[in-house]
């Protein structure tokens, strides 16, 4: 097996392994959906307010003599406001979850739709499935994307389907590597 063979595999794998890891978020997801979006809040204020700490204490120790450009104070100011923005509001928090998810589900499509094109380019004959993959993910992207009614538990389900669609088609992938070269 030739070198690039190897990286193509291996990014395969990979693919999958990001794609299992958001069906694991998928079931937490379908599985206690509020305590979900409460928890991510509360890390990703707790991130911040940790980092607005360490920048603080970080300026004062310095005393803010080292450099004229050194603005740890308001950055460590502000990480600690919106670390507690972020704490009080978990609900608008769960909005922007369902937009990062979607997004990230577009985004996983449209690189399945390049890779379909190239696919096809080399006559290979599983583009047309790697198509049909990739726009069954688009569409499932946009739902949940565009969609401001959903469910936090219909977001843990596409996200299953669409990596479940993203794991098919990496072994697929990794399968016809071979034939690539």
């Amino acid at each position: 097996m030739g070198y690039i063979e190897k990286i193509f595999k291996k990014s395969g794998w990979i693919s999958i392994l990001e794609s299992v890891i958001f069906v694991i978020l998928g079931i937490i997801l379908i599985a206690n959906p509020e305590g979900t979006v409460t928890f991510v809040s509360w890390i990703l204020g707790l991130i911040f307010i940790c980092t607005g700490i360490y920048k603080t204490i970080n300026y004062l120790s310095a005393k803010g003599k080292y450099d004229l450009y050194n603005y740890d104070l308001v950055y460590g100011i502000l990480a600690v406001i919106i670390g507690i923005v972020t704490i009080a509001h978990s609900g608008t928090i769960g909005s922007v979850f369902r937009v990062i998810i979607g997004i990230w589900i577009i985004y996983s499509s449209i690189i399945r739709a390049s890779l379909s094109i190239k696919l096809k380019n080399l006559s290979l004959n599983i583009w047309k499935f790697s198509l049909i993959l990739s726009v069954i993910m688009f569409i499932l992207g946009m739902y949940v994307t565009m969609n401001s009614g959903a469910v936090v538990v219909t977001i843990g389900v596409m996200m299953i389907v669409s990596s479940i669609l993203d794991i098919i088609e990496d072994i697929i992938f990794i399968k016809n590597v071979k034939e690539i070269f």
